[in-house]
Order: structure tokens, then sequence, then C-alpha cells
């Protein structure tokens, strides 16, 4: 019997336990594949891009040994929805003003040039 295919869907990330293979997900328990804000509310630069996936990768790395469950994928999640949160209240990233819903849902931007 295989794994069944586990899952995190937070606002701006969702993970899967699956690889990307021709733009489809294919269930595999030994790989973690991240969705970075499929919404697209956000704009973002390689850089701050960059910088999510390389934290997504230090929680996961954190998790070895560990058995892979749901509860590990929302906690991954709600961390990198922290982050982004930090990320976007430092200026790193911003709202995207073409997004469909433009609805602030992590807290309007706090920069120095706004405060």
């Amino acid at each position: 019997m295989t794994d069944p295919l586990l899952k995190c869907t937070t606002r701006h990330i969702r993970i899967f336990t699956a690889i990307t293979q021709n733009n489809n997900l294919i269930e595999d328990s030994d790989h973690l594949t991240m969705d970075l804000d499929p919404d697209n509310e956000f704009l973002w630069e390689n850089q701050a891009i960059e910088k999510v996936q390389n934290r997504f990768s230090e929680l996961v790395e954190s998790q070895v040994g560990q058995e892979l469950s749901d509860y590990v994928l929302r906690k991954i999640g709600s961390d990198l929805e922290s982050y982004i949160r930090q990320m976007l209240q430092a200026g790193e990233v911003s709202y995207n003003p073409d997004s469909r819903v433009l609805n602030y849902s992590m807290g309007l931007p706090r920069t120095p040039e706004l405060l």
C-alpha cells in the first residue's frame, strides 16, 4: 500500500509530498515540493524567493529522522508564513497591486519610509 499524498495549504504556501513533472504533481513520499504564493499576492525578487526556498530547506532538514506527518507539514507551512510576514514588514517583498484581490492579508508593510 502506498502512503497517501500529504499536503499543507496556507494562504501563501502549499507543500506536497510529491515531485513536479511536466507541471503535474507526482506523489513521492521521499520529497517535499513547495508552491510559493500561488495566487501571486506579492511581488518577488529572485533574492527573496531564494531566501524562502533556503528557509524551507532548513525547516525540512530540521525534521530529518522524524515521522513526516500532516502536523509537521503544517508547522513548516506556518513557519514559512511567519517568515514571509517578516520579509513583508522589512520591505523585502511587497504586495502585488495587480493581484486578483488586494486585501493586505499580512497587514500593511512597515518600512522606514512609511513609519
